[in-house]
């Protein structure tokens, strides 16, 4: 008998993981407290922008094996649950903020099934797993909880689902992992990696992985520093490096740095448990991996200074991107959004385009002008700002847009456009670490 799925929280983890495992066959029911998302998305509408996702969510409910509810006890009949839910930072410090992971394990408890299994997905403090464990089991005795972290990049979230490069599954007992392994048969049958892990080493396996991830971006931001200084090109620098297969030139494009509602929280989150842990130095070294990570956003506006004036006051400043990486309107955390903000509040002028995250920079800086058409952003402008990547900010043509412009200066932020094709047309071209071109 095939197994029946529910997954508590369908925020942007939780809608794929449902729609995702709906796909694979399973009877999915997604449950959530917001009445609103439950509703945006049983209509097979997603509240947020994932390429594939909403095709894959409407065709789930057509096939009538997805389902969504408000009511927890609809999720009884489930076998395994997965609990994927958000883990924000502490309004008041580093932490990770547990509320909504307890509050999941507290209301679920008691309806899962003798033999039920409760899996944990959102990305947790090392030691959370085997608290709620203690926990779930206290209440309901026939029940027995696992940890399966999630790796989803944004922008690729249905294609790390279906086709992970890796399943990490911390669990206590055979039965556990044998359940999981009835959940992922199918990832199983096309030889994707299987790690069976105590709960501990679970819950690990994403901070370290996102650590290491934002500590590589941060090296390379270090490195465009020296070479700003020195004269040097950090991108021919990174593909030198990159050749070396022990280093690898994934996460080597030196920028503003990274942002979002993962890397920055998560390696903080790591930072303040290795504390209580007694293990502070151990993590000592992201503390700079985080100032670097900040101040590469301050290096863009120095630069702005640099080439427009000390004082932007009335400076007209167009920027490209707003969403903290392409094919995201993901905001939390955007270097770009950050950066407008601050030249914002420094006195410019300044008009942001982005293809997908208006509506969320909107709500996080209504104060900030918005157009969603490039040329109408790029109008008088005294300086442009590349600040997100997306394709459609490649494909512009630099000789066509120099006559929209009031001064051809363009800053790419992230190191993504062709120096030589904007220089050719007649702009004034920086990049951090690379020296100025025009």
């Amino acid at each position: 008998m095939t197994l029946k799925l529910s997954v508590i929280g369908t925020g942007y983890l939780g809608a794929t993981h449902a729609a995702c495992m709906a796909s694979l066959g399973f009877e999915v029911i997604g449950f959530d407290t917001d009445a609103n998302k439950i509703q945006t998305l049983s209509k097979g509408k997603v509240p947020f922008y994932e390429p594939d996702l909403e095709e894959l969510l409407t065709a789930q409910i057509d096939s009538g094996r997805l389902k969504f509810t408000t009511q927890i006890e609809d999720l009884g009949s489930a076998d395994v649950h997965f609990i994927c839910v958000g883990t924000p930072q502490v309004s008041n410090g580093n932490a990770a903020d547990l509320t909504y992971v307890n509050s999941a394990l507290e209301a679920i408890a008691k309806f899962v099934k003798p033999g039920g299994l409760v899996v944990g997905k959102s990305t947790v403090p090392v030691g959370t797993a085997s608290r709620l464990r203690q926990r779930l089991q206290e209440i309901n005795s026939g029940a027995d909880l696992a940890w399966n972290p999630e790796f989803l990049r944004e922008g690729f979230a249905v294609e790390d689902t279906l086709k992970p490069n890796r399943l990490v599954v911390g669990v206590v007992s055979d039965k556990a992992e044998n359940i999981l392994k009835e959940v992922y048969a199918t990832n199983l049958k096309e030889n994707t990696p299987w790690v069976r892990a105590d709960l501990p080493t679970a819950e690990l396996v994403k901070v370290a992985a996102n650590s290491f991830l934002a500590t590589k971006i941060s090296f390379i931001n270090a490195m465009a520093e020296v070479c700003e200084a020195s004269g040097g090109d950090v991108t021919v620098l990174a593909k030198a490096i990159g050749y070396d297969p022990r280093i690898g030139s994934r996460f080597l494009q030196a920028g503003i740095g990274f942002g979002g509602g993962c890397l920055p929280k998560d390696i903080r989150a790591f930072m303040a448990r290795a504390e209580e842990l007694g293990a502070k130095q151990a993590v000592e070294f992201l503390k700079e991996v985080d100032a670097i990570n900040l101040r590469a956003r301050q290096r863009i506006i120095e630069l702005v200074r640099k080439d427009l004036s000390n004082d932007l006051v009335g400076k007209k400043i167009a920027v490209l991107g707003a969403a903290f990486k392409p094919d995201s309107d993901d905001v939390r955390d955007s270097p770009a959004l950050d950066i407008c903000a601050q030249i914002q509040a420094a006195g410019a002028d300044v008009t942001v385009h982005d293809p997908k995250a208006i509506a969320n920079a909107q709500k996080r800086f209504p104060g900030l002008k918005f157009s969603e058409e490039i040329n109408q952003t790029l109008q008088d402008a005294e300086l442009v700002l590349h600040l997100t990547e997306w394709k459609i900010y490649r494909e512009i043509n630099p000789a066509q847009v120099k006559a929209l412009v009031k001064k051809a200066i363009i800053i790419d932020g992230r190191n993504a456009l062709d120096r030589d094709l904007w220089v050719k047309a007649g702009w004034k071209f920086r990049a951090l670490g690379r020296s100025s071109h025009e």
